[in-house]
């Protein structure tokens, strides 16, 4: 592979922004260097275009095998690198069968080999009965174990009680393995009013921000009581912040992710019947999001106390969104939008006065340090040559997505950033299957 060389007059690196030319080598970052240090064969970005690192999305569920007809690697892969994402890491759920063993990981694997436009990770899953898969996952290169603390929507990948939850943490802590976790509490949901027909305010009322404050407080403890790392994933509620905050100051190992739909909607918005905007957990009240977005600039000791945002892109066929009803007691909880991540999270950030630098720790470097994924998330010496042409200032209308299906909330909505070029260790990413699977580290 020959050498590329890309330069702009700004450019996102670890310590902040500036002009430099990127100089890559056999798909690996080699140097980086002033503007004018450059080959005239250099590829030179616009005066409107500013160098990112490839972004990294450590939460989608592709579906495949199994649900195919819902997404799949091939498009999901092609919508990634539409929107500036060189890496994902594939949910365990959703496909069939799901990632809960060391054969079914291979199954995905050679499922996935030859069809991804995207570098592709992969999580394995804890379920009742797989203690004795974890440990074999990790060392069959999968980044981490997703658990559900209720019922997951899909029969095939069952929640762990709280017995099941300690079990999972204690195995992974003699090998320091991480468990991320969907935290909502099936007894407080089973408590509230059942969702009925087309009524948002119905379905948020079903799923009340106690449900994340109890389930998030069972993971703590259970984190605090093992001594394990634990994840805390799609945090909606931002009266969770507090109990973790606590945490962390008493050295809870634990990390937490928010998504662009919960950093862009507002329930008060979310027109009834529009079960595109259905997930859970639920998009909840304005005050909600714009606690959010505070924790994410705002922490103790240097570091903010929600860690990153990732899509948790998870699409499913129109039928299954209930969109001839609008009933949101039936519709699948999921939103798509893989592709237009960067540009809604970096159209909020930029209304609030926050950088693309900040927005690369959250979609790159974070999620990146969190699939220990150790040649993804910035622009730096030694990295994968992953980079996204980006224009911060260019205003579109979400439209036709690579998604295999076009349900999505944000369809039609004006958003600020485009991307308009992206490399894959140093080779232009088109969407032709260029992508490799990847192990953990």
């Amino acid at each position: 592979m020959s050498g590329l060389v890309v330069r702009a007059r700004r450019v996102v690196l670890p310590d902040g922004e500036c002009a430099a030319a990127v100089h890559t080598e056999n798909g690996r970052i080699t140097a980086v260097t002033a503007f004018d240090d450059a080959p005239a064969a250099a590829v030179t970005l616009a005066d409107d275009e500013v160098l990112l690192p490839g972004l990294v999305d450590s939460h989608v569920h592709v579906n495949e095998p199994g649900r195919t007809h819902w997404e799949g690697f091939a498009t999901a892969t092609r919508a990634a690198i539409a929107g500036g994402v060189t890496t994902i890491v594939d949910m365990p759920l959703n496909s069939i069968p799901p990632t809960t063993s060391v054969e079914a990981l291979h199954v995905k694997r050679e499922t996935a080999k030859g069809q991804v436009a995207a570098d592709v990770a992969f999580w394995g899953g804890a379920v009742p009965g797989n203690v004795d898969q974890l440990r074999p996952l990790l060392e069959a290169g999968v980044v981490g174990v997703k658990c559900f603390l209720l019922d997951s929507g899909v029969p095939e990948f069952p929640p762990l009680d709280d017995a099941g939850l300690r079990a999972a943490l204690a195995e992974l802590a003699t090998v320091d393995g991480l468990l991320i976790a969907h935290a909502e509490d099936a007894d407080v949901i089973a408590a509230a009013p059942e969702p009925t027909g087309a009524s948002y305010a119905g379905f948020l009322a079903s799923r009340p921000g106690a449900a994340e404050e109890t389930a998030i407080g069972r993971l703590v403890a259970a984190a605090r009581d093992t001594g394990a790392r634990a994840h805390v994933v799609h945090l909606a509620d931002a009266d969770a912040l507090p109990m973790l905050r606590r945490a962390r100051a008493e050295g809870v190992r634990i990390t937490v992710e928010t998504c662009p739909h919960y950093l862009t909607f507002a329930a008060e918005d979310v027109p009834d019947g529009a079960t595109s905007f259905k997930c859970c957990p639920p998009i909840r009240e304005g005050r909600h999001r714009e606690a959010l977005w505070a924790a994410l600039s705002d922490g103790d000791g240097g570091q903010p106390l929600i860690d990153m945002v990732v899509s948790d892109h998870s699409p499913c066929t129109p039928d299954l969104k209930r969109l001839e009803d609008g009933d949101f007691g039936a519709a699948w909880g999921g939103i798509a939008s893989l592709q237009v991540a960067l540009p809604a999270v970096w159209t909020g950030a930029r209304a609030r006065g926050i950088g693309l630098d900040e927005v690369v720790r959250w979609m790159a470097t974070a999620p990146a340090r969190l699939a220990t994924l150790s040649g993804k998330g910035a622009i730096a010496v030694g990295k994968d040559a992953d980079l996204v042409a980006f224009a911060p200032d260019e205003r579109w209308t979400v439209g036709d997505l690579e998604h295999r299906h076009p349900v999505t909330p944000y369809a039609g909505r004006s958003l600020v950033g485009a991307v308009r070029r992206t490399w894959l260790r140093g080779e232009v990413a088109d969407g032709s299957p260029i992508g490799r699977l990847l192990d953990r580290g």
